[in-house]
């Protein structure tokens, strides 16, 4: 299947004529003088001819201490400085910072020359949901530093959704709508998301303010401008079909129905009003929104992001039905842009696998009858993947998706074997019609050589041998030639257990029962979604690890100075002792639920309990990486700072970071679902919770009460409640800052705890 000449203006995809029209390296440039200033001269772009991906890097021979890089696509040279800087010099950028200007000086000689290829033309990152779960409250600084990860990484198809809401707005106005009509609608910041996939409408936290809505359409402008610097191809928004309550009013004899009630929320915050795709408005609205995003941003791309149906099921099962909802989008993005290609997230075919039969999903999809205006992200194809199920998605191009994690949760896991061994197959499949490879997990937290090696996976033909991949990662992540032999060991534990976890349902970021509503059932071992299921030995994979990784900084000082290293060292700690709570737990119910222990026993297996996770909190807070504080700083922000903050809306923006962590709704309907493993957090709100549950049951053996799940659970809603409205602090000094040793209380925690 060939991509039309058209997909993009600068043929980002196709690589159409890049061989005859030079390519303008000016903001590759601009990436190394960001984050290798002392080399701003050492680098050499050319444009290579050919198709594809490819690029080939050897010295410069005119000029001493240099390095040239040829490619046939902007993303490909990208690839090949990032090849070059971490095969070569031995240094990398996380998300824990950029290390790339600690590579030697002069530039290390390439002694042969290295070539690479990518083998899809698609590289794609983001999730609808991570600009809730994880960039909701960024600024340009914190883009900055991911833009350049995901250009360096060889990403060319990345999702931007900031900005939406600002020319959403502007074509409701256009429509007629009033702004008060227009303000019940959209959700809060954080939660945007949800609204944008029809989930939600309006919020529980006080309306969004328009000021976030200009801000992040200038953002938005920041964003985009550095996608297309960098040769990736933004997917832009598009018009959906979810409108205010109030269109109706305008607009009578349009065909306008309400969606499926969403996660047991009140209706008046769900059920969304939906314009049905083959109505003549729904394209008058997709036309002036397309024409207003052109305006705003140039012709930087023709590929659109639309979801109809994330976890909503469509108004009708019927097969004519279905077929018209596809084939009328495709006709009004078509319209809008005679080039446009939708791109469509396929977990629909998985979470509502009931309701999609493969006949609707072949009706669906076969509403848009040129497979090359579509491209379906698989989204957990690690896990559950669909493309096998769905015939390659009956022809449409797809990528093949990791996702991984589940509202930006923290807990070690992976398939390694899955990762490298799983798009190949997918790709070599007959009539495979796999044209991609990216990440879509929920939120952008840990486990980042789960990430790195799929990725990585995009440029390589065959498998990635895991154990030299892992050797080679950690070198360069403790940015040392010689990596302690304990540290290695380490990785190697971890690689071959925690991240060889073989099975589908446990495959995601483990979820600790330390961060759910306390309750006597329902806890540990769960699968699917949210597993609390821990698929390995805690004695023989974390514990020998976080000890090694230990042995490791005492043996070679110079690995305290890492953030890395300090970051993984507190990361496995963490888990070891979020298992150990495992323990505890059940050693609570076990002396709860027996009749010859006293209302004493309780409280005092229940004290172990909490003294773990105030020892945990303890243990986050020698991190920058693991404050709750960094959240809500990010949040505030946008009031302004100091004399010029507004309080009010600071105050409104806190609620919305606080109400995501917690109880994600006004009442807790998806209570817990996006936790986190944070300071602050876990000593505040998960210590309080759990004291007030071992008070509770130490009651009941008191005074021979019965256990009601419904009463200690409403204790704790009430807390949650007023946990959300609480302010941390106005200035960045009053709420930032780490507390502690690192390596000092992880030796402590493994006395204690190992």
């Amino acid at each position: 299947m060939k991509w039309p000449q058209s997909v993009l203006s600068a043929c980002t995809l196709a690589h159409c004529a890049q061989g005859v029209q030079a390519l303008n390296f000016t903001g590759l440039q601009s990436l190394v003088q960001r984050q290798i200033p002392q080399h701003s001269d050492g680098f050499i772009f050319k444009s290579l001819d050919g198709s594809g991906d490819k690029y080939t890097i050897v010295d410069t021979p005119e000029k001493v201490h240099s390095i040239t890089i040829s490619c046939t696509s902007l993303s490909a040279c990208a690839r090949g400085l990032y090849t070059y800087l971490t095969d070569v010099g031995n240094v990398d950028i996380w998300w824990t910072g950029s290390r790339l200007n600690q590579i030697q000086s002069p530039l290390p000689p390439v002694e042969k020359s290295i070539s690479g290829e990518a083998i899809v033309p698609l590289r794609y990152h983001f999730n609808t949901v991570t600009f809730g779960y994880t960039t909701a409250f960024w600024n340009f600084d914190k883009w900055t530093n991911l833009l350049d990860w995901m250009a360096l990484r060889g990403i060319n198809l990345p999702l931007a959704w900031n900005g939406y809401e600002h020319i959403l707005v502007e074509v409701f106005r256009e429509a007629g709508l009033s702004d008060s009509e227009i303000e019940e609608f959209l959700s809060g910041p954080d939660f945007l998301p949800w609204n944008r996939f029809g989930n939600i409408q309006g919020s529980w936290g006080g309306q969004l303010p328009m000021q976030w809505v200009e801000d992040q359409f200038t953002l938005s402008k920041q964003i985009i401008q550095r996608m297309v610097e960098l040769g990736m191809t933004p997917v832009l928004p598009s018009f959906t079909g979810f409108v205010p309550r109030a269109l109706p009013i305008h607009y009578p004899n349009a065909s306008i129905v309400n969606g499926s009630q969403w996660e047991n929320f009140d209706t008046s915050l769900t059920n969304v009003t939906f314009l049905e795709p083959f109505d003549p408005l729904f394209s008058t609205f997709q036309e002036s929104f397309i024409r207003k995003q052109m305006t705003a941003y140039g012709n930087v791309s023709h590929v659109y992001t639309l979801d109809q149906y994330n976890e909503n099921d469509p108004f009708s099962g019927n097969l004519t039905y279905l077929h018209d909802i596809s084939a009328g989008t495709i006709a009004s993005l078509r319209a809008a842009d005679p080039d446009a290609i939708w791109l469509m997230q396929g977990w629909l075919f998985f979470s509502s696998s009931a309701f999609w039969t493969m006949d609707r999903i072949e009706s669906y999809l076969g509403g848009v009858e040129d497979p090359n205006a579509m491209i379906v992200l698989d989204l957990y194809s690690e896990a559950q993947p669909q493309w096998n199920r769905t015939q390659n998605y009956f022809g449409k191009p797809w990528i093949w998706c990791e996702l991984h994690d589940f509202g930006q949760n923290m807990g070690l896991e992976g398939n390694l074997d899955e990762l490298t061994n799983g798009p190949m197959t997918a790709l070599n499949s007959p009539g495979s019609s796999m044209k991609g490879m990216g990440l879509t997990m929920e939120g952008q937290e840990g486990n980042e050589i789960v990430y790195d090696i799929l990725l990585d996976q995009a440029w390589s033909s065959s498998p990635l041998k895991i154990a030299d991949y892992v050797k080679s990662w950690v070198s360069r992540r403790y940015r040392t030639t010689h990596t302690p032999a304990d540290a290695q060991n380490a990785w190697r534990i971890l690689s071959t257990t925690v991240y060889n976890n073989k099975d589908p349902n446990s495959q995601a970021t483990i979820k600790s029962i330390l961060e759910l509503r306390p309750s006597l059932t329902g806890m540990v071992n769960r699968t699917g979604h949210h597993p609390t299921l821990v698929p390995y030995d805690t004695n023989t994979t974390v514990l020998p690890a976080a000890k090694l990784l230990l042995q490791a900084s005492n043996s070679n000082p110079h690995l305290r100075h890492i953030p890395e290293f300090k970051y993984d060292l507190v990361d496995v700690t963490r888990q070891l002792l979020v298992n150990r709570f495992i323990d505890l737990y059940l050693n609570l119910l076990n002396v709860y639920n027996s009749s010859s222990t006293s209302p004493n026993d309780v409280s005092s297996a229940g004290s172990q309990l909490v003294h773990l996770v105030n020892d945990l909190d303890r243990l986050l807070y020698t991190d920058e990486s693991f404050l709750l504080s960094t959240w809500i700083l990010d949040a505030r922000q946008w009031a302004g700072n100091g004399s010029q903050a507004n309080a009010s809306y600071a105050a409104y923006l806190e609620f919305n970071a606080r109400n995501q962590l917690t109880l994600w709704g006004p009442d807790g309907e998806i209570n817990d679902y996006a936790s986190k493993q944070w300071a602050g957090l876990v000593g505040e709100y998960y210590s309080q919770r759990w004291d007030m549950f071992v008070k509770y049951l130490a009651d009941l053996k008191a005074n021979g009460g019965v256990y009601n799940d419904t009463v200690i659970s409403k204790q704790l809603l009430s807390f949650g409640q007023d946990w959300q409205n609480r302010t941390w602090g106005v200035t960045e000094d009053e709420i930032s800052g780490t507390k502690g040793d690192t390596f000092e209380v992880v030796r402590e925690l493994l006395q204690t705890w190992g």
